[in-house]
């Protein structure tokens, strides 16, 4: 089926985790919903047996989970990010309600690998992070009080995205569609466009201001093909020599 292939394709991350039962609460909840490739990024305590106990039958899903130093590694080789938050984010991609969010990252799992990123569970993803994922998700909670916890909110995405998986209605795609860039691909062609700038005297670094997160907006907007990325690419390069 069309649909559980594309949740193959899903991988929940989990930045800078503080408790260690949380990550053994999602861990459950992924295996629950038939999701398995969990990422963490520089979770304080894991291995832990806190973790292992509120995994409870879903070991194998701690056991292969990848532990990375950065949010930028945890991304590495997906296509989509998606950020879960509460609230509006100064410079990320509006908010999209779960069920809208869900549709478009397992259309795209057919073309690649997404995720669904989680903040720490006092402080949530900084801006920083998520301006890194190209959408922000929203959990349609009571707006006098939105909180969940980090094993609840994986719970509640990870059922809506099969929900949807078993319906078996997924988004038809554009027969036109070209390979899309992965997270790093797209953040190599930012770094050349601000080395361009800044070489052009266009970009003062002493004086940045938002350029370099509008541009990183703009492309996550755009959903940009490898293709695409590469004539970018040759392009900056060209005008480079010339300057």
């Amino acid at each position: 089926m069309a649909g559980l292939a594309a949740l193959s394709r899903v991988r929940v991350v989990l930045s800078r985790p503080s408790h260690p039962g949380n990550i053994g609460a999602a861990a459950r909840a992924m295996k629950t919903m038939g999701l398995a490739q969990l990422y963490l990024v520089a979770p304080k305590a894991f291995p832990h047996a806190e973790a292992d106990a509120r995994a409870s039958g879903a070991l194998d899903v701690l056991q292969n989970a990848k532990v990375c130093d950065s949010f930028a590694e945890a991304l590495e080789g997906t296509v989509m990010a998606a950020a879960l938050t509460s609230r509006q984010r100064d410079l990320c991609a509006p908010p999209r309600w779960l069920p809208e969010a869900a549709d478009e990252l397992l259309a795209t799992a057919q073309l690649g690998a997404v995720a669904v990123v989680f903040g720490n569970e006092t402080f949530g993803l900084t801006n920083e992070e998520a301006a890194l994922c190209q959408r922000t998700v929203m959990i349609p909670a009571n707006p006098e009080y939105a909180s969940l916890n980090l094993g609840a909110a994986v719970q509640v995405i990870a059922w809506e995205l099969r929900r949807q998986a078993l319906a078996g209605n997924l988004r038809a795609l554009p027969q036109t569609l070209g390979e899309p860039a992965t997270h790093e691909e797209v953040e190599r062609l930012v770094a050349h466009f601000e080395q361009a700038m800044i070489g052009s005297g266009f970009l003062d670094p002493e004086k940045p201001r938002r350029l370099i997160p509008r541009l990183r907006r703009l492309f996550g907007r755009a959903g940009l093909e490898r293709e695409e990325v590469a004539i970018l690419r040759g392009a900056l390069s060209s005008l480079e020599r010339k300057i």
